[in-house]
């Protein structure tokens, strides 16, 4: 096995921007543990990436499951340096219509399991003087119709990344978030889009960004790399839009 320098745990790594993550960290020489809820997908990314992979199956809504998370990272790799909460899920709901368990449910994975994991991280994050970066959304700072629950979520990742920047400073841990526009990813499909309204949507998202299109999981991936560097070591407590600038227009 390669000498370690760096470790990251990158939680919804079985697509998307974790997925993106684990590849560009990899290559750039951190350890990686990637973890999702398809352990297929999972395995294919593991065949991509060098010997110092760790991987795991299961779901980060799971108090079990998180404990495991970074007990099996320290057991492996004896060291933590980054943790990237990317997992989250999105569902379609007004404050008409909200089913309440649903709304739980999101909740729960995408803010109670980085609180969790962020908690759980931290006597090991302080170790390395190590980082935190939240996968947010441009819907955590401006609201879009027919997605509250979303919105409410990542409005909290948002207020969370900003409070824990605050207290965990002293201990030289950096807390940043980033908050994609839509981003071309299994987000919206795993919510149940169909392929024909998902094409539709990222279609309606050459007009909604102002550049233009929508992202790639690798531009995003690109940034949280970024933020986990040293380069970005006077960095902490910021959200930081890469949205082809969705942020600065009104709502349509």
């Amino acid at each position: 096995m390669a000498a370690i320098q760096k470790v990251a745990l990158i939680t919804g790594a079985s697509s998307g921007i974790g997925l993106a993550t684990a590849q560009v960290l990899n290559r750039e020489g951190y350890a990686v543990v990637i973890t999702g809820r398809n352990e297929a997908r999972l395995q294919e990314l593991s065949s991509t990436l060098n010997e110092n992979v760790l991987s795991l199956a299961g779901d980060v809504g799971e108090l079990g499951f998180r404990e495991r998370l970074i007990n099996e990272t320290i057991n492996r790799f004896g060291q933590l340096d980054s943790l990237i909460n990317s997992a989250g899920i999105i569902q379609s709901d007004t404050i008409d219509n909200v089913d309440i368990s649903a709304y739980e449910r999101m909740m729960n994975v995408n803010v109670t399991a980085i609180i969790h994991l962020t908690q759980l991280a931290v006597p090991h994050l302080e170790k390395t003087r190590g980082s935190v970066v939240n996968v947010s959304s441009v819907a955590g700072t401006r609201a879009f119709p027919g997605i509250m629950s979303y919105c409410v979520s990542k409005a909290a990742v948002d207020q969370l990344t900003r409070c824990s920047a605050l207290e965990l400073a002293p201990r030289k841990i950096r807390v940043n978030a980033v908050n994609p526009g839509v981003v071309e990813t299994m987000l919206h499909r795993n919510s149940g889009m169909e392929d024909e309204k998902y094409a539709a949507f990222l279609e309606h998202s050459r007009n909604t960004h102002p550049i233009g299109r929508a992202g790639q999981p690798e531009e995003v991936a690109d940034l949280i790399a970024f933020l986990c560097s040293d380069k970005a070591g006077w960095i902490t407590g910021a959200t930081h839009a890469i949205d082809g600038g969705r942020a600065e227009t009104c709502a349509r």
